[in-house]
């Protein structure tokens, strides 16, 4: 966005504040991700700025319209935020064609249009009834959704051939500072891996053991319990079950994997040297040679929180993604805590992958005290895993295409 000048444009922006909700009130429980576009908001102040925008998706509890977003965001601009019940019906069409420079309209949830319900490629996308109206009103899209970026979703990369599209201050900000400790980590440079997406966390492990931006990967939560199995440590099968379940088909991938990377790199993954289990709710430490415990691992040991600590605070870059245990209950939120709080005392480059992790640093006011704190959760897995993000494509696809037009809009130098 520094390269361009839109004032006076009418500009679609599309932004990720999906946001926690309490089930009973559907009040919001969290706004970093209303609150991490506020500097693209500000960029835009000259424009008129329609955005777009989702929450949830159908089924689901808080798929509710994104009137409360609106409200929200106005809060904390301090500026009027329109809002209209429509998408890109004569509603929505008439509410931008009225909008002045400075104006700013937020449309209703997104998903609530089946032409982001479909799947398809770039052409496909680009040809829906939304894409089309929207883009015959705008001049330039602004994609300010990293924690979409992931999804290939007609609002994230359908505009793609029809107007100029650019990256936001948010979406630079986060590529540019993944980029940081994937492309040039001071070292030791450990990743912190845990949670129960453990499909995306063993190819996490595989991308930066493989390209060596790793110099160690330190397993904790369904990683470790995985790396356990392969190496013949008996879980016991209430873990095992658990852990096929959480691999959602993709068990005999992640067994794949795990085992060629202990072949290939087995000084360079470390594992917990003892286990915190849940007997009637209450919390045990016992080391590996007491497994199978008949009881399920729901966290690290002391002696493992420890040894992981330690490494932390002596490390030059720490990339964390993922809870060390079910840190939902008090009694095993101990290695999940400890390795936050070492990471917010460690003078090392800390990345904070999305989802739980960034809820709870946030939560326990240790934001200030990382590297970086990623708005996506699926989204910072799928690029530290070394894949392409179609919303990442789709701009870089449209920079080729429309040049001569970004040019014209590039301010003076």
């Amino acid at each position: 966005m520094s390269d361009v000048d839109v004032a006076g444009k009418t500009v679609l922006l599309r932004v990720d504040i999906n946001s926690p909700m309490d089930p009973q009130t559907k009040e919001f429980l969290d706004v970093t991700r209303i609150r991490a576009i506020i500097p693209t908001m500000n960029k835009l102040k000259s424009a008129k700025v329609v955005i777009l925008a989702h929450q949830s998706r159908r089924g689901k509890y808080d798929f509710t319209s994104t009137l409360g977003h609106a409200r929200e965001l106005g809060r904390l601009l301090g500026r009027k935020v329109q809002w209209v019940n429509d998408i890109h019906g004569e509603r929505a069409m008439q509410a931008i064609e009225q909008m002045s420079n400075g104006d700013i309209l937020m449309l209703n949830n997104v998903r609530m249009d089946d032409d982001e319900l479909l799947k398809g490629d770039i052409s496909t996308l680009s040809d829906t009834s939304m894409v089309q109206h929207l883009a015959s009103i705008a001049d330039v899209f602004v994609n300010d959704a990293f924690a979409c970026a992931h999804r290939g979703s007609a609002s994230i990369v359908g505009f793609t051939s029809h107007i100029p599209c650019i990256a936001g201050v948010l979406m630079g900000k986060e590529i540019k500072k993944l980029d940081q400790a994937l492309e040039q980590p001071v070292r030791p440079c450990l990743a912190v891996l845990g949670g129960v997406k453990i499909d995306d966390s063993i190819e996490v492990a595989q991308n930066m053991l493989r390209n060596n931006i790793a110099d160690e990967i330190w397993a904790t939560g369904g990683v470790a319990n995985v790396f356990f199995h392969v190496k013949g440590i008996d879980i016991g099968k209430e873990n095992i079950d658990f852990l096929i379940k959480a691999a959602e088909g993709a068990w005999d991938h992640v067994v794949d994997i795990a085992t060629s990377l202990l072949a290939n790199f087995p000084e360079k993954i470390r594992l917990p040297v003892d286990v915190a289990v849940n007997v009637e709710n209450n919390r045990v430490d016992i080391p590996l040679d007491k497994l199978p415990f008949g009881a399920p691992i729901h966290d690290l040991g002391i002696k493992s929180i420890f040894e992981i600590s330690t490494a932390i605070k002596n490390a030059g870059t720490v990339i964390l993604n993922g809870p060390a245990g079910v840190f939902e209950h008090n009694d095993f939120a101990l290695g999940t805590f400890e390795i936050l709080n070492a990471c917010a005392e460690s003078n090392a480059y800390t990345v904070v992958g999305g989802g739980h992790t960034a809820t709870l640093v946030t939560k326990r006011n240790l934001a200030k005290k990382m590297g970086h704190v990623s708005t996506g959760g699926g989204a910072c897995l799928d690029y530290i895993a070394g894949r392409a993000l179609p919303g990442v494509v789709s701009l870089e696809s449209s920079a080729a295409l429309f040049s001569m037009e970004l040019t014209k809009v590039t301010k003076s130098k």
